[in-house]
């Protein structure tokens, strides 16, 4: 069918929309809010490490929030743009990770080096970076199911995925749209900064001004992920 890639990126989008909208979902809602802070989280994390710095430990809560244990004073970027880079980690690394596994669903080749890549990261994650009990249960659950999927080898099955955890990884930006506007937020009594306070704090700007680039940035590799997989081949 000449329309099919066009149905199936419509499909799944409203699929993930219906999915965090309508409560009947609420069993599938939960553990997809936990891998959508474990991308966020390993965004930050991950990118203390390409910096240069370190990358301790995450955790993962109950209530769906986490944080990323990271350390960049040995970076090899002035401290300021490194502390900032780190933060917008955790806000665009869910939504680069989306972008690159929707684009990858494209050919077989790709979608099969995207989703054994994914599994490597999670078990890695598990085995080095997630100490929280509840966490561990939940992506081991991920990584298992993932692994079945890429041992099936199921073409269709395969590009699903990809395009079902891409869509919802990019759009869980605009799911924590709250926190993107959000100056500071209180978690076992004390205040802590957001993402986009902490850029705001080490770069010129404010935490709205840098919410908005992390809107319109999400959205643009939303766009050009759904374009090159529909592009003909």
């Amino acid at each position: 069918m000449k329309n099919r890639p066009l149905l199936t990126i419509i499909g799944i989008s409203l699929l993930v929309f219906l999915l965090w909208q309508l409560p009947y979902f609420g069993m599938l809602q939960y553990p997809l809010l936990l891998l959508g802070t474990w991308f966020h989280e390993m965004g930050h994390g991950l990118t203390a490490l390409i910096l240069g710095g370190k990358f301790h430990y995450l955790e993962i809560y109950e209530n769906g929030g986490g944080v990323a244990y990271s350390d960049v004073s040995s970076s090899y970027l002035n401290y300021n743009i490194a502390r900032a880079l780190t933060a917008a980690g955790g806000l665009l690394g869910p939504a680069i990770t989306g972008a690159i596994l929707i684009a990858s669903a494209r050919n077989k080749a790709t979608s099969k080096i995207a989703l054994w890549v994914l599994i490597t990261v999670m078990v890695i994650s598990l085995c080095i970076w997630i100490h929280k009990l509840l966490a561990l249960i939940v992506l081991s659950v991920f990584a298992a199911i993932l692994f079945f999927i890429g041992l099936v080898r199921v073409r269709n099955l395969e590009a699903f995925t990809l395009l079902f955890l891409g869509t919802q990884c990019v759009l869980s930006t605009y799911l924590q749209i709250g926190y993107l506007f959000t100056q500071q937020f209180e978690r076992n009594g004390k205040v802590y900064y957001s993402d986009t306070q902490m850029i705001a704090a080490h770069l010129p700007g404010t935490y709205w001004m840098w919410g908005i680039c992390v809107l319109l940035a999400s959205a643009f590799l939303l766009y050009k992920s759904y374009t090159f997989y529909l592009r003909r081949k």
